[in-house]
């Protein structure tokens, strides 16, 4: 049987991609603007073996299926056009015309880019200080140069936050911390601890627009260091400060305010609890928590799932909850919940930014970090806008207070954070 025939019985023979393979077989729709080339045996072996997303995965970061055309489009289109049932008989059947059993015995290596639990640097129990912080650097030590081409001039590697619908990345990103500083209430004098803090974007954009004195901590050594370099590069040294540094170790207490932009991924369920007790503690009476993360839009799905391309290539053991679970944590932490947003449609648009940066750079990208590593990051963003259009992840801001012992909370009758207070662009 051809492989065509095969890509036929899964997405339909009149499937909206132009598919062909290395044994001369067509199907799908020539002349589309998504065309998706099987180049070897290698990748028919890869979706034998892991059957569905990781399969798939497996064989385009290796390099033997290749997607020309735009990645989203192409997952976009996939996806409507795989609506076809098969039952157990037609799978051995194909399987059976594919090569028969032997295609599960000679078992593929994954790329070298998965990451596996039983490699020594990714051992021990999850969610411990060393493995968080080997989990953190598989992602975020990749190249900062490689993360400016992505990113942009912000470095914010979060969701931005778009004033309108024509707004650019950098004017997104400059209005989200700007956004969080609001809802925080920051006021010059103040104390700000960021947990998580990438690049230093959120300190920076503190200490220099609001004369805050601003702390912020991450588990890459090269985020930390790059962010350094930056603070002094823009003056800020008096008032700003980024640590390499896992935020459980953070010594000083009494902060005006907390923002966790993108950390909670990280955490872990079973430590949601201890999570936010320790945010709580290091605020004064008063003091605000702005807690901006990734969920689930309920909590049906698994908070983690093992085998899924996100956790083997992207964010090993993160795990994301829904957000009524992480609002009943921080109330069982004594915050008083304020204020909830979802910026779901946010995320989209700011991984749509991101793709298109990485496709122009894509040539310097690939030789930066290797075919390898980038196709993992065309894969992932393009998929992860497309979860993010679909709702199925959502992106979360929740504003808590930390209240006096008298119960006063020190915020307004009514939210003042809507006009900006610092103009992006």
């Amino acid at each position: 049987m051809a492989l065509a025939e095969v890509f036929e019985a899964f997405a339909g023979p009149e499937a909206p991609v132009e598919f062909t393979a290395y044994d001369g077989s067509h199907a799908g729709t020539p002349g589309s603007p998504v065309k998706i080339t099987v180049r070897s045996p290698v990748a028919v072996a890869y979706l034998a073996q892991a059957p569905g997303a990781l399969g798939l995965a497996r064989a385009y970061v290796a390099g033997h299926l290749d997607v020309d055309g735009d990645m989203y489009e192409a997952l976009s289109r996939m996806t409507k056009a795989q609506s076809i049932s098969l039952g157990l008989t037609e799978k051995l059947r194909l399987l059976q015309a594919l090569g028969g059993p032997g295609l599960l015995v000679h078992r593929m290596p994954p790329p070298p880019q998965e990451v596996r639990v039983n490699r020594r640097w990714l051992a021990g129990r999850r969610h411990s200080k060393g493995r968080d912080a080997n989990a953190i650097s598989h992602h975020y030590d990749v190249s900062n140069r490689f993360y400016e081409w992505v990113l942009g001039p912000s470095m914010a590697y979060t969701c931005a936050c778009y004033p309108r619908e024509d707004a650019t990345l950098e004017e997104a990103q400059a209005n989200k911390f700007d956004l969080v500083a609001r809802k925080l209430g920051l006021k010059e004098g103040m104390r700000l601890l960021d947990v998580g803090c990438g690049w230093g974007g959120m300190v920076m954009h503190a200490a220099r627009e609001y004369g805050v004195r601003a702390l912020g901590v991450t588990l890459s050594a090269r985020q930390a260091a790059w962010a350094q370099a930056a603070i002094e590069r823009e003056g800020l040294s008096k008032l700003a400060e980024v640590r390499h540094l896992d935020y459980r170790d953070v010594p000083e207490t009494g902060f005006d305010a907390v923002s966790s932009i993108g950390l909670t991924e990280h955490i872990g369920k079973p430590n949601l609890p201890s999570y936010f007790s320790f945010l709580f503690g290091k605020l004064k009476p008063g003091g605000r928590l702005l807690n901006h993360c990734i969920t689930r839009p309920d909590n049906t799905e698994p908070a983690i799932r093992m085998r899924g391309f996100i956790n083997r290539y992207v964010f090993p053991d993160g795990e994301l909850e829904g957000p009524g679970y992480l609002i009943s944590h921080m109330h069982d932490a004594g915050f008083e919940v304020r204020h909830e947003e979802n910026l779901r449609e946010h995320y989209a648009k700011t991984l749509a930014a991101w793709c298109a940066n990485l496709d122009a750079h894509w040539d310097e990208a690939v030789r930066e970090v290797g075919q390898g590593t980038a196709r993992v990051w065309r894969l992932y963003m393009a998929g992860s806008r497309l979860g993010f259009d679909r709702n199925h992840i959502e992106l979360h801001q929740v504003l808590g207070v930390r209240l006096a012992a008298d119960g006063t909370s020190g915020m307004p009758l009514r939210p003042d954070w809507e006009q900006p207070g610092v103009l992006a662009g």
